[in-house]
């Protein structure tokens, strides 16, 4: 969910673009319905993207055929924690940083961003995509959250540009998801879904599918305009 516009510095001519639960990540292999991607300038297969889940990664496969660069980015089924795919000139890691940390959130965003400098090349890039608390939520609101919500799930904005500090980086471009934003990427995850189940109301899983459904949109709306997303362009301090 990137915001509007965006697109995701990177020094002039990036060789290697790498990017964890790349099947999610439309940066890797575009989309046809969004701007070019970092390998479109390429002149070689240079992409690698890494995913744990088949389906995700036949989604990026998908995204790449679609914009003509499936000759151009490799799609790994496997762990990116402690992923020795690195160093790349660009590193994409959007709303993945628990895949590259076997630690417990927010524990595993400081983890994320040591890996993160370690996986990316000096004069590189890297666009990291993460969750922050715009305000901290009343007890009240953690309980339509996900499952378990916690205080402690996320750190602020202020702080989470503090850590990549720590991590070896310096901030060069700060941006935050729209509340349109927002509501596009969750109306847009459910609306297929919502379309069947008006046409089935009487199917089999049509149950299962409204619980669901309908326990998605009360938690979204729930952190709506209390959880953000940070779309931070980081450094690396050469060194």
């Amino acid at each position: 969910m990137p915001p509007e516009g965006f697109r995701p510095a990177s020094p002039g001519s990036p060789s290697t673009v790498l990017s964890p639960t790349c099947g999610r990540t439309r940066w890797c292999g575009g989309s046809p319905e969004r701007g070019p991607p970092p390998l479109a300038a390429r002149t070689r297969p240079c992409g690698t993207g890494v995913d744990l889940r088949g389906e995700d990664l036949e989604r990026g496969r998908r995204n790449a055929r679609a914009r003509g660069l499936a000759d151009r980015v490799e799609f790994v089924e496997e762990s990116a924690v402690g992923t020795r795919r690195g160093p790349a000139d660009l590193v994409l890691c959007l709303g993945a940083s628990h895949a590259l940390s076997t630690a417990e959130p927010p524990r595993h965003t400081t983890e994320a961003l040591r890996e993160l400098r370690r996986l990316v090349a000096d004069g590189g890039r890297v666009v990291l995509g993460e969750g922050f608390w715009e305000r901290t939520p009343a007890p009240a609101e953690l309980s339509g959250m996900w499952p378990g919500a916690s205080a402690d799930d996320h750190y602020g904005l202020a702080r989470l540009l503090d850590l990549a500090v720590d991590a070896g980086f310096r901030p060069e471009w700060t941006e935050t998801a729209s509340p349109a934003e927002w509501e596009e990427f969750e109306s847009a995850y459910q609306a297929d879904t919502e379309v069947w189940l008006a046409g089935h109301p009487d199917h089999p899983l049509a149950a299962e599918t409204r619980e669901r459904l309908d326990t998605h949109r009360s938690q979204w709306l729930t952190y709506r305009g209390v959880l953000g997303i940070a779309y931070l362009t980081l450094v690396p301090v050469s060194g």
